[in-house]
C-alpha cells in the first residue's frame, strides 16, 4: 500500500512562515511507526503548495495513494479538505483520514460536512493509524469497532469508538529520525496546567509523560548525523523536570554534538543550574508565556504564574547570555488601557530581547471555547466560515476591534523604542568558563539588527549602531566570526574601509577557512583601489561566481 502523510496549507499566507511551516512532530512519529511495519510511506510538507496548485494533482497522479493521512489544525483545515477534495477526484477509492489537533476536537463537524473525509483518528495517533491502515489493507470492517480512537460513518450515522489508553513509555516508539530529517523535536507530551485559551492539556492529556533522557539524546545524535545543528524544543514546557534536563545536557556534551536550539519554558521551572548545563550544551533561545503585565488577566487566563517569578526568570535568561523571548496576549477578557499599561510596565521591568504580541483568539479544545458556545449557543458549525479563529473580542461587548488593534500597536511601539535600552541592560555572568558563548550569544543578537528580523523594522532606530555596539562587546568576550564579519560590513556600509580591512584581516588571520571574511576583506581592498591584495584574497574563492567577477572588476582596473 501506498500512504501518504500529508501537511496541507493554511488558510492565510503569513508574513514570517515559521510558524506554520514546520509539520508537527507526530506526523513523523505516525510514519515511523508504518516504516517500522513495512508499509511504504511518504511524508509530504505542503504549507505552501497552493502557491503551485497544480502540483497537488501532479503529486497525487504520479503516486497513486491508498490513504492519505493529514494533519489537520485549525489554521489549515481548509487546505486539507480541498486537497482530499482533489484526491477522491482522481481516485474515489482513495482513503482520506483526517487526524491532529482540529481534527480530534471537531470530528463531528468534519464528518457532518465534509463526505471526502472517511475517517478521524482522535488523540494520540501512532498506533491508532497503524491499526487502521491494517484494517482498510485487509478491508476487515466488520472489526472496526474494535479500534480505539477513531470516529467515522457508519450505516449513515457518525460513531466514536472508545479512546485508547495514552503510551505511558514513550521510548517504544521508533525515532523517526530513522527514517526522515526535521528540527522540531520533543522531550515530552501532556501538560498539567489549565490555560484557558490553550488546547494542549485536553489534546495530550494533563499527565507529563517522557522520554528518557537517553532516548532524546539518541535521537538527537540520529538527526545531527543527518547534518542537522539546529533544534527546536518544543515542549510545552521542556524544564518541568530539572534532573532529566540536566542529564540530557550532559548527554549532549558526552556526545560531543555541536548543536544549537532553541526551548520553551515557564517562569517558575528555571533557575541557576539548569541555565549553567543548557547554556553549556548549546541552548541559545528560551520563550517563555508570559500573557499579561496584570496579575487579573492572568487569573482569568489561568496562567498560574507570579510577576516575582516571571521578573527572576528574565534575568537569570540574560545572565546566563540565553535569547528571552516573551509572549504577550491582548485583547482579554477584562483587557483596558490600565492593562495594558500593567504589560507595558512589565516589559520595561523583565526587558525581553524578543516580543511576541497576540491578540486573544479561541480554538476548539480550550475552555475559551466552551465558555464561548455555552454564552451564544454557538455549535462547530461555526467553523464552516473561511476563519481561522475567533478573536476574543467578537464575543465581548466591552472590546472593540479598534481599540484591541490600537493596544496591538501601542505595545510594539514601547517594545520598539526600548530595545535598544533592554539589549544594553544585559548583565552577563563573569564567568570565564561562559565567555565564548558570551561571545556567540552577542554576535547572534547583533547580527538581528544588521541583518536579521530587526534590520527590516523601520520603528528601531539607530540599528546599525546598536549592531556595532553589539559585536564589538562580543569581540571583547573572545574571538568570533560572526562578530568580525558584521562589524568589518558595518564599517563597509559607512566606507570606513581602512578599518574594514582592519577588523576582517584580524577575523581572517582567526578564521582563515572563511571564504565570507576574505570576500568583503577583497572588497574592502577594491574600494581602496589596492586591486592586487584584492584579488590575493578573492582568488581564494574559487567556486563562488560572486568572486569570478569581483576578480574581473579588480583585472579591468589593473
Amino acid at each position: 500500500m501506498k500512504i501518504l502523510l500529508i501537511y496541507p496549507y493554511p488558510l492565510y499566507d503569513r508574513f514570517q512562515e515559521e510558524d506554520i511551516k514546520a509539520v508537527p512532530m507526530g506526523v513523523y512519529y505516525v510514519g515511523a511507526v508504518l516504516k517500522e511495519n513495512h508499509y511504504d510511506v511518504e511524508v509530504l510538507n505542503w504549507y505552501d503548495i497552493h502557491k503551485t496548485p497544480e502540483m497537488i494533482t501532479k503529486v497525487l497522479v504520479e503516486n497513486k495513494p491508498d490513504i492519505i493521512g493529514f494533519s489537520i489544525l485549525n489554521a489549515n483545515r481548509w487546505g486539507g479538505i480541498e486537497i482530499a477534495q482533489i484526491a477522491k477526484q482522481i481516485d474515489p477509492n482513495v482513503k482520506i483520514v483526517f487526524g491532529g489537533v482540529a481534527a480530534s476536537f471537531l470530528w463531528q463537524h468534519f464528518l457532518k460536512h465534509f463526505p471526502q473525509v472517511d475517517f478521524i483518528v482522535i488523540g494520540e495517533g501512532e498506533y491508532t493509524f497503524l491499526n487502521l491502515v491494517k484494517l482498510i489493507e485487509e478491508k476487515n470492517y466488520e472489526d472496526i469497532d474494535n479500534i480505539k480512537g477513531i470516529a467515522f460513518r457508519k450505516n449513515g450515522k457518525i460513531t466514536r469508538t472508545e479512546d485508547p489508553e495514552a503510551i505511558q513509555n514513550l521510548d517504544e516508539l521508533p525515532i523517526p529520525a530513522k527514517y526522515f530529517e526535521y528540527q522540531h523535536i520533543a522531550f515530552t507530551r501532556g501538560c498539567p496546567w489549565k490555560c484557558t485559551f490553550c488546547g494542549s492539556p485536553e489534546f495530550w492529556g494533563h499527565k507529563i509523560r517522557f522520554h528518557s533522557p537517553e532516548n532524546f539524546v539518541r535521537h538527537l545524535e540520529l538527526l545531527h548525523n543527518r547534518g542537522v545543528t539546529f533544534f527546536y524544543f518544543s515542549d510545552d514546557n521542556f524544564t518541568i523536570n530539572k534532573n532529566k534536563v540536566i542529564e540530557i545536557c550532559k548527554g549532549i556534551l558526552e556526545k560531543k554534538l555541536k548543536i544549537v536550539w532553541v526551548a520553551i519554558s515557564r517562569v517558575n521551572y528555571v533557575d541557576e543550574d539548569i541555565f549553567y548545563w543548557m547554556r553549556k550544551a548549546g541552548c541559545i533561545q528560551i520563550s517563555y508565556g508570559v500573557e499579561s503585565g496584570s496579575e487579573r488577566i492572568r487569573g482569568l487566563l489561568s496562567k498560574e504564574v507570579a510577576t516575582d517569578q516571571i521578573d527572576k526568570a528574565f534575568a537569570l535568561t540574560h545572565k546566563y547570555g540565553l535569547l528571552s523571548r516573551a509572549y504577550f496576549i491582548y485583547g482579554s477578557p477584562e483587557e483596558s488601557w490600565e492593562t495594558i499599561q500593567d504589560t507595558i510596565d512589565l516589559i520595561h521591568q523583565i526587558k525581553p530581547l524578543i516580543c511576541v504580541l497576540y491578540i486573544l483568539e479561541i480554538y476548539p479544545g480550550t475552555r475559551l471555547y466552551l465558555d464561548f458556545q455555552e454564552k451564544f449557543n454557538v455549535t462547530d458549525d461555526i467553523w464552516l466560515k473561511q476563519i481561522e479563529g475567533i478573536c476574543y473580542f467578537e464575543t465581548d461587548s466591552n472590546l472593540s476591534q479598534e481599540t484591541v488593534f490600537a493596544f496591538g500597536k501601542t505595545l510594539r511601539e514601547e517594545f520598539y523604542n526600548n530595545i535598544h535600552h533592554f539589549v544594553e541592560s544585559v548583565d552577563l555572568i563573569d564567568k570565564e568558563e561562559f565567555f565564548e558563548m558570551h561571545s556567540d550569544f552577542l554576535s547572534r543578537l547583533g547580527m538581528t539588527f544588521s541583518h536579521g528580523d530587526y534590520s527590516k523594522v523601520e520603528a528601531i532606530k539607530d540599528k546599525n549602531e546598536i549592531a556595532e555596539r553589539l559585536f564589538m562587546k562580543s569581540l571583547s568576550y573572545y574571538p568570533n566570526h560572526r562578530a568580525c564579519l558584521g562589524l568589518g560590513i558595518i564599517k563597509q556600509k559607512r566606507k570606513e574601509f581602512e578599518e574594514s580591512v582592519k577588523i576582517l584581516s584580524e577575523g581572517v588571520r582567526l578564521f582563515p577557512e572563511s571564504e565570507e571574511l576574505k570576500l568583503c576583506l577583497g572588497i574592502s581592498y577594491m574600494n581602496l583601489k589596492d586591486y592586487n591584495r584584492a584579488i590575493s584574497y578573492l582568488v581564494k574563492l574559487k567556486h563562488s561566481k560572486e568572486a569570478g567577477c569581483y576578480i574581473e572588476q579588480c583585472h579591468a582596473q589593473l
